[in-house]
Protein backbone atom coordinates (compact mmCIF):
# COMPACT_ATOMS: atom_id res chain seq x y z
CA UNK A 1 0.00 0.00 0.00
CA UNK A 2 1.51 3.31 -0.89
CA UNK A 3 0.56 6.14 1.26
CA UNK A 4 0.23 9.82 -0.24
CA UNK A 5 -0.12 13.58 1.41
CA UNK A 6 -3.20 15.03 0.05
CA UNK A 7 -5.11 18.08 0.06
CA UNK A 8 -8.99 17.16 0.59
CA UNK A 9 -11.31 20.16 -0.50
CA UNK A 10 -14.26 20.98 2.05
CA UNK A 11 -15.71 24.57 2.46
CA UNK A 12 -18.39 26.65 -0.03
CA UNK A 13 -17.70 27.01 -3.68
CA UNK A 14 -15.76 30.28 -3.61
CA UNK A 15 -14.21 29.78 0.46
CA UNK A 16 -12.66 26.65 -0.12
CA UNK A 17 -10.48 24.77 3.20
CA UNK A 18 -8.78 21.63 2.66
CA UNK A 19 -7.64 18.94 5.22
CA UNK A 20 -3.74 17.63 4.77
CA UNK A 21 -4.14 13.49 5.30
CA UNK A 22 -2.35 10.45 4.26
CA UNK A 23 -3.97 8.33 2.41
CA UNK A 24 -4.00 5.36 0.20
CA UNK A 25 -2.74 6.37 -3.29
CA UNK A 26 -5.70 4.44 -4.82
CA UNK A 27 -8.31 6.44 -2.82
CA UNK A 28 -10.34 9.29 -4.49
CA UNK A 29 -9.20 12.79 -3.41
CA UNK A 30 -12.41 13.43 -0.64
CA UNK A 31 -12.31 9.57 0.11
CA UNK A 32 -10.97 7.18 2.35
CA UNK A 33 -8.21 8.42 4.44
CA UNK A 34 -5.80 6.97 7.30
CA UNK A 35 -4.86 10.38 9.08
CA UNK A 36 -5.59 13.38 9.16
CA UNK A 37 -2.66 15.47 9.63
CA UNK A 38 -3.88 19.25 9.90
CA UNK A 39 -5.78 21.98 8.00
CA UNK A 40 -4.45 24.34 5.36
CA UNK A 41 -6.38 27.55 4.80
CA UNK A 42 -5.88 29.57 1.81
CA UNK A 43 -8.19 32.55 2.36
CA UNK A 44 -6.55 34.29 5.78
Amino acid sequence: MVVRIRLSRFGCKNKPFYRVMAANSRSPRDGKHLEVLGYYNPLP
